[in-house]
Formats: C-alpha cells, structure tokens, sequence
C-alpha cells in the first residue's frame, strides 16, 4: 500500500534529508516514528533531498507498506474520520512529540502510478534574503541569510530573469559524479516583501546540487554591483565553478510545493522521467 505524506521541517539542526549513520537528518527521523507505528522498518522516498539547513513547507514523500504494515494501520487507526491512511500523519505527530522540528502535514492514499520522487514535474524553493534596507528581525534568524549593504532589488530580478529556461547549469551546481546538470529553470524571480526582505521565488522541473543557493549567490552578486546583469549568462555557458560569487546560506532556503501532474498521468510522467535520467546519465 503506497501512503502519500506532505511534509514540513525546520532544518536547522538536521544534516539534511538522507539518512546517515550516526548523523540525525529528516529521513532517519521520520522513518524512526512510522517504524515504531508499523511494527518494523520503512523506507521513504521523497521529492526532492534537501541539503543541510534547509527547510521545507511543502516536502513530499512516499512509503510503501506491506501488507502487515498496513494491516497494523488497518486495526488501531480507531474511527479517524479520514480512514486508516490518513491516521498516519496524526500518528506519527503524536510520535514526533510537542513542538518539533519536523512534521507530518498529512497522509493519504496514493493514487495509481504515484511516485514522489518522478512523479514530480517541477519543485519550487524560496529564499529570503534580508539587506541593511530589511533589517535584522532575530524572530525570524532561522529561515532568512543577512547581508551588509543595500541590494539593487530590480538588478537581481533582472539578473534572475536571464538564466530561465532549458540550459546546463554546472557553473552552478556543485558536481556529483554521473549526475547530470541540464536542468529547465521554469520561474527565477526576486523582489521585496512588506518588511522590505528581498525574497526570491525559484521554480524548475529539478535541482541540482547547491543549485539554489548558487543562483542566489550570483544575483546578490549583481545586487551588490560586483557582477552585471549579463554577467550570469556568462558565467552559465561557461559550464565551470567560479568564485565570481559565493554560494549563500542554506538557513535563507525553503522548499515550498511539489508540483504534479493529474492523476491519469503520474504513471506515465514518472516514467518518462526515468528514462530522461537514465538517459542523461549515460
């Protein structure tokens, strides 16, 4: 029985979301609390790993039971008006304990063909990024990078805006052997929210690694006057590392929504996802 979970967390004080011995991170701490509700081990897979310190509003996941599994869901899920799936997230809070730093949003039946991971045909992340003109708001330390100096909010939109589309994005990505970095960068743009924090919206069908906080570097790079406009493009086709631009804190980063096709189509897009990775790969 496949069992969806939409998942949030603060990542501070997690490595990250893949399990790691000795290490605590999102995965290890999640599949520890089904565990103790299913009676024996479990193994998420997720939409996207998120790395150390970053947060997500909008995580998904997926884990498949066995038929003891479910049949241990099945008995002590009680009269939980949404059915024994959706007792999941209810239970595993209630494992989780008072306020912690990861939970489980909710949990459902997947649909036919579901899979999180290539399922999925965009992720979207958020950055905040907070200038001298924002401030310092300790309440919110946690989930937004500082920076010295006044940021050029429209240089960094207009930056953002240059490297949409199908490209190879290695000048910014961090390389991971027989990883591919062609990735279509759907949606990159910056402006300034009511208390003047300069947020970024970032959407694209994957990331690779660093990725992100890459992009976000550079364009506070251009906020900065120390890089143009167009200076990303460059940087982009010259497919290399640089140290034009640092690569920003992953405390300012949050994953917030997963985004999937209709029902009908997960099958197909998951395979057809698949195929392109392998592809890609070779």
């Amino acid at each position: 029985m496949r069992i969806r979970l939409d998942i949030a967390y603060d990542g501070t004080h997690f490595r990250g979301w893949a399990t790691q011995p000795t290490l605590r991170t999102v995965q290890g701490t999640l599949e520890a609390a089904l565990a103790r509700i299913v009676g024996s081990a479990v193994r998420f897979v997720v939409a996207g790993r998120t790395d150390a310190g970053v947060h997500a509003s909008g995580q998904v996941a997926h884990v498949d039971l066995d038929e003891a599994q479910w049949a241990r869901i099945q008995a002590r899920h009680g009269r939980a008006a949404q059915g024994p799936a959706g007792s999941i997230a209810a239970r595993m809070r209630g494992v989780l304990g008072a306020y912690p730093d990861v939970t489980v949003v909710r949990s459902s039946l997947a649909p036919e063909g579901f899979d999180a991971r290539f399922s999925a045909v965009w992720r979207r992340y958020r950055y905040r990024l907070a200038d001298d003109l924002a401030g310092y708001d300790p309440l919110r330390r946690l989930d937004t990078t500082t920076i010295r100096g006044r940021l050029d909010a429209e240089a960094m939109d207009a930056a953002a805006r240059t490297l949409i589309g199908l490209h190879d994005f290695a000048a910014y990505c961090k390389p991971r052997e027989e990883a591919t970095t062609i990735r279509t960068l759907l949606d990159y743009r910056w402006q300034r929210d009511a208390e003047g924090v300069l947020v970024a919206e970032v959407k694209a069908d994957a990331f690779c690694h660093s990725m992100v906080r890459a992009l976000v570097g550079a364009c506070a790079a251009v906020g900065e006057g120390r890089l143009d406009v167009d200076d990303l493009v460059v940087l982009r086709e010259a497919l290399t590392r640089t140290s034009e631009f640092k690569v920003l804190a992953a405390r300012g980063l949050t994953l917030t929504e997963v985004g999937y096709p209709a029902d009908e189509l997960l099958a197909a897009r998951a395979a057809q996802t698949r195929a392109r990775r392998d592809r890609e790969s070779d």
